[in-house]
């Protein structure tokens, strides 16, 4: 089962060689693909709601540090783990992934999510209540910008007229993967996506795949050539646990897993050494 690593965005700091050596050690360890994830603000608390990260929590951007880690390695693949995609401009999403594409030799799969963060929607003037269907045109609408010399295209969300995006991406259209674990995503994932990355545990997968793989065969499409990959969340340091939720998920088909550490690793060895503990986890 392939491996990938989540880019340590809160902990990583802001010297570039310290990012470059950390991809670079990724790479080297024969890492799959990096994973990095996004908001654009933090919150704080309000009204008894509580964000999973805080005014606290740094998160660099997405497509800008997708593309400097473009830059710094060679063979190891890039994702958005995930992109919260309707608090955006879809047409700037598609030609940010497309200039990251390029950059990186057609290494970008785009991870996508709606977001759990009303308030970041708030602050970024787009709507809330809407995300799911917007999301879903927003693909549509990023596949016909990858791929058609000129675009013309009306929605709910979307008016374009003969528009392009120059240069193209080399992937054409680059992978659309999705976040999320509600029953909607699920469909969703299923009937427009080319594979589902879910933060859940082996035995809650189950029913949500039995969900999907029915919604695949109500699409006709072929569950063979939709990927799926199992985020492994952990709030401790337990390679014993994280084998055991690796093999778990192998055993329900994923091609490929990721450690997603809640907890802090303030120092660049802690990092790195993560990284090579899941890897000795996994593969022990």
């Amino acid at each position: 089962m392939l491996l990938n690593a989540l880019f340590p965005t809160r902990d990583i700091g802001t010297d570039p060689a310290r990012i470059r050596d950390w991809a670079q050690a990724a790479e080297d360890l024969g890492y799959h693909c990096i994973e990095v994830a996004d908001h654009v603000f933090g919150a704080a608390p309000r009204g008894g709601w509580t964000p999973t990260y805080s005014e606290r929590d740094p998160f660099h951007e997405t497509f800008t540090t997708l593309a400097f880690l473009a830059a710094v390695t060679k063979k190891i693949r890039l994702c958005s783990g995930v992109l919260i995609l309707p608090q955006r401009q879809t047409g700037v999403v598609a030609k940010q992934a497309a200039e990251v594409d390029i950059l990186s030799g057609g290494r970008l799969r785009l991870g996508i999510g709606v977001g759990w963060n009303h308030v970041e929607y708030e602050a970024l003037d787009t709507e809330w209540k809407t995300r799911g269907a917007r999301q879903a045109e927003q693909v549509e609408v990023m596949r016909r910008l990858w791929t058609e010399d000129l675009v013309t295209f009306e929605g709910r969300f979307h008016k374009l007229v003969d528009v392009n995006i120059l240069p193209a991406p080399p992937q054409r259209p680059i992978p659309v993967w999705f976040g999320g674990s509600s029953d909607a995503v699920v469909r969703r994932a299923a009937r427009i996506g080319d594979g589902w990355m879910p933060i859940l545990a082996p035995e809650a997968a189950e029913p949500k795949l039995a969900q999907l793989r029915a919604h695949l065969a109500e699409f006709g499409r072929d569950p063979a050539s939709f990927g799926l990959e199992g985020w492994l969340r952990f709030d401790t340091v337990d390679p014993d646990a994280w084998a055991r939720a690796a093999a778990g998920w192998k055993r329900l088909g994923a091609q490929m897993t990721m450690l997603y550490p809640m907890y802090r690793m303030p120092t660049f060895e802690q990092q790195v050494d993560t990284l090579k503990r899941f890897k000795e986890a996994v593969a022990g």
